[in-house]
């Protein structure tokens, strides 16, 4: 390996608690099962990043239903805004996958509780601002993991150091 090459470390930004609503299932296309979950509120907390998600966003998920391995993989694209503790506000789009076995998946998707660790659940989000002190979101690259309950979702942001 080159010895200049920096090799990628995380940096935690934020944990997002994010309030959603019932699906609305569009129903099976040629592409899978497409619905869109309303996001109804949340709060971010963390080292970085601290504020509260603006009522009006929402998830846009495509199912993908389970081919020979049993496994259901739903791809995932949130779009929702926070306003920060100051005052700025920050478009997040945060696009993902979420996959697991196609019978802990239809646990998830009927409401039911579900251990975290039985589903993989990972995006990356990008920013978009006009403020001034937060344009460095714009300037790096996101990931972050997630875990699915009945009334929410809950994700953990990291920087790409």
């Amino acid at each position: 390996m080159t010895p200049d090459i920096a090799t990628p470390t995380l940096e935690h930004l934020a944990d997002f608690s994010l309030r959603v609503d019932v699906p609305t299932e569009v129903g099976v296309t040629p592409l899978g099962q497409r619905r869109v979950i309303p996001i109804l509120s949340g709060t971010v907390r963390g080292p970085r990043l601290n504020g509260h998600v603006v009522p009006g966003g929402a998830d846009f998920q495509l199912i993908r239903h389970p081919g020979g391995d049993d496994v259901t993989t739903a791809d995932i694209e949130a779009r929702y805004v926070l306003e920060t503790d100051d005052g700025a506000r920050i478009y997040i789009v945060n696009a993902g996958v979420r996959s697991g076995h196609a019978s802990v998946i239809a646990r998830l998707n009927r409401g039911e509780q579900v251990d975290p660790a039985e589903i993989y659940f990972r995006t990356a989000p990008r920013f978009e601002t006009a403020a001034p002190q937060y344009r460095w979101l714009m300037q790096h690259l996101f990931v972050a993991s997630g875990a699915r309950y009945p009334d929410r979702v809950e994700l953990r942001y990291f920087m790409v150091r």
